[in-house]
């Protein structure tokens, strides 16, 4: 995606809602693509956190344990827990089709939490609620 395709991209993401294009231009030019095949590890369970992970295109499965605990396509985002806990993953997530996925390295992307205050709160707001287990 070249870098107003991703800007465009990113503006249509609920993380990113609202930014001004400025914001919104600093956050692209965070961002690393990668191309990942269906059924290839996009993050793997107990390895160090060291990217947050936007998914641009195509399907994820969150999984822990095996069990498939989330499904996760365009506009979403993981990883964050990890990289704000400098902690290591707590779920494998695995592509289940072909995926466009956004890397942001973990020093950048407390970077971007900094200058961009309504996004730290959106991220602070995600990890709290994936990190407390649902009730049973």
């Amino acid at each position: 995606m070249d870098d107003d395709a991703l800007t465009a991209h990113l503006a249509c993401m609920p993380l990113f809602a609202g930014l001004s294009a400025s914001e919104l231009d600093i956050v692209a030019g965070t961002v690393t693509e990668r191309r990942v095949k269906a059924g290839k590890n996009v993050i793997k369970a107990g390895n160090w956190g060291h990217e947050f992970v936007l998914v641009l295109e195509g399907d994820v499965e969150v999984r822990r344990e095996g069990n498939v605990v989330a499904t996760l396509g365009p506009g979403d985002y993981v990883g964050e827990i990890a990289v704000l806990n400098d902690a290591r993953r707590n779920a494998t997530v695995v592509a289940t089709s072909p995926a466009l996925i956004g890397a942001i390295d973990t020093g950048i992307f407390r970077w971007l939490l900094g200058e961009i205050p309504v996004l730290a709160e959106r991220i602070a707001l995600t990890a709290d609620e994936r990190a407390t287990p649902p009730d049973e």
